[in-house]
């Protein structure tokens, strides 16, 4: 199954929700839909600059497979 690791990655950077959200120029709603899963396939621009913000590529952070 496959999952996002947004919120693992930016809990180990010591990010909070709505400081990444203010980083990376999306809502803190929009964000926290995504790290849930309740919403799906951002774009790519999106994708890029969560994975520039956490340090990790797009592929480890969206199309890792989970173990859940």
């Amino acid at each position: 199954m496959y999952k996002n690791s947004i919120r693992k990655y930016r809990k180990q950077k010591g990010l909070k929700l709505e400081e990444m959200s203010q980083k990376i120029g999306i809502s803190t709603g929009y964000l926290c839909h995504l790290e849930k899963g309740s919403r799906k396939n951002p774009s790519r621009e999106v994708m890029e600059k969560i994975a520039k913000a956490l340090g990790r590529s797009i592929a480890e952070i969206f199309f890792e497979e989970s173990d859940d």
